[in-house]
């Protein structure tokens, strides 16, 4: 009696991630731009790194030996997916290592940025503006004396006490799509990641005429002056310390003596509904110059004179507590006399722990503090040889008041913020800028996606700084992906003034027309292929697909092949 093999494969979205990544290009830049060593057997750089990326979106995880295990027991469906010859012995440690290493090459990484970010601005009909640029810090367990990667420094995650390495991302509007990821060490300054960020972005992008958004730390003048130089825009709130507080306290006296009028900004644009009050403002210009490569660069600058009702709300509130903090620490400094409590008996010390305090909490010029000193003197009898005395135990009691004229005045400057922008009011008028810089939180999360699920940088499971290094960049093409197939699917919808139904598990009726790539993934969640083992012939069944897993892929543009071929008939087996 010939011998039947019957076993199952789980599919889900393998496929849908597969073709995908060759809709985008992602093997195919690899391969273009990493050229594999002459000895080197089995799958590309690009379709071996095209599969582990499918892994990771699919399972939310990016370690090496569960990539290994999830092949195994995928093979007969992914060597049909992959164009290439695979087996096992394709995705072990030792080459999916040579994938990390690869992409921590420097100047291949910078090839495949350009060469992926143009064509999927061409692909996708992307206009690359405006660009967003931001960095932020992921806290890892690595020992910091054996890394040039892994550095201690000012972190983002709350984790000083951990060493950390630092992602700068330069991404376009309004999908978030990284075109510049840059990984430094943990210890770098953001101010001087925005030129390098900029220059990269350029080269995907082009130069001239394209908008840059980034925090107060790109507002730095040599930024500004490089942008301008470039021909490029930008847009940023200045720091709210030194220059930018004399210049808000400046331009905010025509409106304490009411001879400036504010414009009503709105988070839409006239005749758009839904519309509510973001801030108020009005802007005014003020000339720059900086000496630029052996020239004098001059330009006009707008500057925004911006008032959120929202801000001020949060920041009386945080005012509030930090002064209510510091109050409580300063007195906790010199507590009462008792056994175990420590006592100040000399005042330089205690002097640094108070502007410690006042520092931390910055409140310094909010809280007055004075320092006294308390001299407690006690009678003490003769005792054999030894005559009565006065004994005298000196300490210093911190006393604590509040400076209500200069919190009065702290309080009337809330809510105010000052921008800068290089570009002509015709491209982005004074409302248009605001909106545009409020779109901050798309980068925001992408660092969300990069850092949590389902891309989980935190807990990196590499230890190398090549590794790690090769691990975020690898890690930025699987957030691509995930930007870039919501941005999709959501472009379709409103183009069709219609919604996605299904996407929520236990609300079969919920409708959406902004679901996110997380959920249209889970959407394919179970899927299976039965592979039935014949004497000289295969024959695969796989679970039919619903309509809306039917309709999903017509969003993508992706046939309904990709899985229907999973189910081929009587298929010979290999030799």
């Amino acid at each position: 009696m010939a011998e039947v093999e019957v076993y199952s494969e789980r599919v889900d979205d393998v496929p849908l991630l597969v073709h995908q990544q060759q809709r985008m290009g992602i093997p195919a830049v690899l391969d273009g731009v990493i050229r594999a060593h002459g000895n080197r057997k089995g799958l590309s750089i690009g379709w071996l790194t095209c599969l582990w990326l499918s892994f990771i979106l699919s399972e939310a995880d990016h370690r090496m030996i569960e990539m290994e295990l999830w092949a195994a027991g995928q093979l007969e469906t992914l060597s049909v997916l992959s164009p290439q010859p695979i087996n096992r012995e394709d995705f072990t440690d030792d080459r999916l290592a040579d994938v990390l290493r690869a992409l921590s090459q420097d100047q291949a990484w910078e090839e495949v940025e350009t060469h992926l970010g143009r064509r999927l601005i061409r692909v996708y009909n992307l206009n690359g503006d405006p660009i967003r640029l931001d960095s932020t810090t992921a806290a890892v367990y690595h020992d910091a004396d054996e890394s040039t990667l892994f550095r201690y420094g000012r972190s983002k995650d709350h984790r000083p006490d951990l060493a950390q390495l630092k992602v700068m991302l330069a991404a376009l509007d309004p999908l978030g799509l990284p075109v510049a990821t840059l990984v430094v060490p943990g210890d770098a300054a953001d101010d001087p990641l925005y030129k390098p960020a900029i220059r990269r972005t350029r080269q995907v992008v082009g130069q001239g005429g394209r908008l840059y958004v980034g925090d107060s730390k790109m507002a730095a003048l040599s930024t500004r002056a490089f942008l301008q130089a470039g021909g490029d825009y930008y847009l940023t709130p200045l720091p709210q310390s030194g220059e930018g507080t004399e210049l808000l306290t400046r331009l905010l006296e025509p409106v304490w003596g009411k001879k400036q009028a504010l414009e009503r900004i709105y988070s839409a644009p006239q005749g758009e509904t839904p519309r509510k009050l973001l801030c108020l403002g009005y802007e005014t210009t003020r000339p720059q110059q900086v000496e630029w490569n052996g020239r004098l660069l001059t330009w006009q600058e707008r500057v925004l004179v911006i008032f959120s009702p929202t801000l001020v709300k949060q920041q009386r509130r945080g005012l509030q507590k930090r002064l209510k903090r510091a109050e409580e620490e300063l007195r906790a400094l010199t507590p009462p006399r008792g056994r175990g409590r420590r006592q100040w008996k000399a005042l330089p010390p205690l002097q640094q722990a108070v502007q410690a305090i006042l520092k931390k909490r910055r409140v310094k010029g909010l809280l007055e503090v004075t320092c006294l000193q308390e001299v407690d003197r006690r009678h003490v009898r003769h005792y054999g040889d030894r005559a009565s005395r006065i004994e005298e135990r000196v300490r210093y009691v911190v006393q604590v008041r509040r400076n209500r004229e200069a919190i009065r005045a702290a309080r009337h400057r809330m809510g105010w913020r000052l921008y800068v922008i290089n570009a002509p009011t015709e491209r982005l008028p004074l409302a248009a800028a605001v909106r545009t810089y409020r779109g901050a939180p798309i980068i925001e999360r992408d660092f969300r996606r990069l850092k949590g699920r389902p891309l989980g940088i935190r807990p990196l499971y590499v230890q190398r700084d090549d590794h790690a290094k090769g691990m975020v960049r690898l890690l930025s093409l699987a957030l691509r992906v995930l930007t870039l197939t919501e941005y999709v699917v959501r472009e379709k919808l409103k183009q069709s003034n219609e919604a996605l139904v299904g996407l929520y598990a236990g609300l079969p009726k919920r409708e959406t027309v902004r679901p996110t790539t997380e959920r249209l993934l889970r959407a394919f969640k179970p899927i299976t292929t039965t592979v039935v083992r014949l004497p000289g012939q295969t024959i695969r069944h796989i679970t039919p697909l619903s309509d809306l897993q039917r309709r999903i892929l017509e969003l993508l543009d992706l046939p309904l092949s990709i899985y229907e071929d999973l189910a081929l008939q009587a298929m010979p087996n290999p030799p």
